[in-house]
């Protein structure tokens, strides 16, 4: 639901009943991860999508039914002789998705869900995804839960397990007894983890820096840019930035070294030795899940030697990327962008880089890492 709460949150500000579809679970080449979601407005508006096309006309009939009975639904779509290409997954994979009718008396709170995400805090939907409870909705939070699932217990028990997720930024099915027994199957709850976003450090308030920011919001992280410059490092030059920093690059990223993690992508676009050593040194001293540096295969080797000299490690220069991105031939700072953007999706599912027309086997990765989940 994170890519389409703003429209969410205004079918729910309306008052009137909405449907909500959700990607609950998949098996094999699914053409979407589990948490994809559309939603279906009461006068038939739609925004987002569950498959990328392959199911969405079904799914918007069930969603028209479910508004209509205010009654959930779970569906599961899959690869038939008689629906292949009508309602089905020509692809191969297989998915489960739920269809449930959205308003404020039904789902009190969805709003503080909606800005919570919006506001970069921590927070876990989990609902019942089979079981006599279908679509019984807890709302998780670091310090409490708000709903019920059906049973103390069973809220106690998927309030731990619900915070596990949201602590690796996981997003799945639990399965539990009728009472939140964890060796039991009977029941299966969804948990959908709504971490903060992951973030993109782009350091350099140059023109390829405006191209990676863009690309970076639209890939979902939260961007902030810096530089020393206060003449460059303006927030007009850079509208899909979250923030600009006016600051020597090496001094705020020791600032805010202890909120980098796996999910951090730190770009190095400056091309001057004073601003990009001091930084990636500082860089490979955390636990960025990327690290790349721009400039040419000569200023590569300059700013390795300098980086030796001042005492970074053989085992850190070699988590360092640069130069930045995929070979694509880029020559515009839009076309650079594309390739570190590319070379961010194959870091985090592992893809060979190469055109699918020369491979074989499924086209859809498990990611390797949460790197840049």
């Amino acid at each position: 639901m994170r890519d389409i709460r703003d429209a969410v949150a205004e079918l729910y500000a309306t008052g009137e009943t909405f449907a909500l579809a959700t990607v609950v679970d998949t098996y094999r080449s699914s053409p979407r991860e589990a948490g994809a979601a559309m939603a279906v407005g009461a006068s038939g508006e739609v925004v987002g999508s569950v498959s990328g096309g392959c199911v969405e006309g079904a799914v918007y009939e069930l969603a028209q039914e479910v508004i209509a009975t205010g009654t959930p639904v779970r569906r599961r779509y899959g690869v038939s002789d008689d629906d292949a290409f009508a309602v089905g997954l020509t692809c191969g994979g297989t998915l489960h998705v739920l269809v449930e009718p959205i308003d404020p008396a039904r789902c009190p709170g969805l709003d503080d869900v909606v800005a919570a995400i919006n506001g970069h805090r921590p927070v876990a939907v989990a609902t019942v995804a089979s079981g006599p409870e279908l679509g019984a909705r807890r709302v998780v939070w670091p310090d409490r839960g708000e709903g019920s699932l059906g049973s103390e217990r069973l809220d106690a028990a998927v309030d731990d397990d619900a915070l596990g997720l949201l602590a690796q930024g996981r997003t799945g099915i639990l399965r539990y007894g009728a009472d939140g027994q964890r060796r039991g199957d009977e029941l299966e709850v969804f948990v959908q983890s709504f971490a903060p976003a992951p973030r993109m450090l782009v350091f350099g308030a140059i023109d390829f820096a405006a191209a990676v920011a863009d690309i970076g919001a639209y890939l979902g992280y939260r961007v902030t840019v810096c530089d020393a410059r206060p003449v460059f490092a303006t927030a007009k030059r850079f509208p899909r930035a979250d923030e600009v920093v006016v600051k020597w690059p090496h001094v705020y990223l020791g600032e805010i070294a202890a909120e980098i993690d796996e999910r951090t992508a730190v770009c190095v676009l400056t091309h001057d030795p004073k601003f990009d050593v001091p930084v990636l040194k500082a860089a490979l001293s955390t636990r960025a899940g990327y690290i790349g540096a721009m400039g040419s295969r000569r200023t590569h080797e300059d700013r390795l030697e300098r980086l030796r000299e001042v005492g970074v490690t053989e085992e850190q220069v070699a988590r360092l990327r640069s130069p930045i991105g995929l070979d694509l031939g880029a020559r515009t700072p839009e076309e650079t962008a594309v390739s570190i953007a590319a070379e961010l999706v194959q870091t985090r599912w592992g893809g060979s880089g190469r055109p699918l027309t020369t491979g074989s086997g499924p086209i859809h990765h498990a990611p390797l890492a949460r790197s840049l989940i």
